[in-house]
């Protein structure tokens, strides 16, 4: 990561945190109201293909002892209706200002990966993330509906890693590495408006 791409992120992240600090509060709030404990989903997410690192969102699906994989047709009865609201409006990311603020993300780049699928694919994704993981970027805006569409099919976690593994990983790190040819800051920027506007659209 260039020290100008950091700066970005430590700048907006900081302000974004100061303006949108009440929303944050407001929705752990309606979220202990609605739902109960625990507010936050902890996950293990890759920024490297052997730097593992803690991945903060806003709870939006019941707890269960053992949760491992991606979200799949086989996982949407757990989705709570507040969880689902707070997904379409990808509220649910806002900690992520804490992992863009502590270096484990940006704003933009690709998504961090689960740690089976880097060591399933170690010299895929050690090309991948040479960039720095990003909350959002041109595989989450041009690939995210497709990919949902994909997964949703799916009855079983095993259906669901099969797809995934198959179809999405190959795809998104296409994307993933196109990005990474053509990243600059005024293209970081784009990606920001583009992902501001679906959020508009989907509104």
């Amino acid at each position: 990561m260039t020290w100008r791409k950091r700066l970005f992120d430590l700048f907006f992240a900081s302000l974004l945190v100061v303006v949108l600090g009440p929303v944050l509060l407001g929705l752990l709030a309606w979220l202990l109201l609605k739902e109960g404990r625990p507010l936050f989903y902890v996950a293990e997410r890759m920024k490297g293909v052997d730097q593992p690192f803690a991945l903060w969102k806003l709870r939006t699906m019941q707890v269960v002892d053992s949760d491992t994989g991606v979200s799949g047709g086989d996982k949407s009865a757990r989705i709570t209706r507040t969880g689902a609201w707070l997904r379409a409006k990808r509220l649910d990311e806002f900690p992520q200002l804490w992992n863009i603020l502590r270096g484990d993300l940006s704003f933009v780049g690709p998504r961090p990966p689960l740690r089976q699928y880097v060591e399933a694919n170690p010299e895929l994704y050690a090309r991948v993330l040479k960039s720095r993981p990003g909350v959002t970027g041109l595989a989450s805006i041009t690939y995210h509906k497709h990919e949902a569409a994909l997964l949703a099919r799916c009855t079983t976690a095993e259906e669901t890693d099969q797809v995934y593994s198959r179809l999405c990983v190959p795809m998104k790190a296409r994307l993933d590495l196109i990005y990474q040819r053509h990243q600059s800051m005024c293209y970081d920027f784009d990606l920001v408006f583009q992902t501001i506007g679906n959020l508009f659209r989907r509104s």
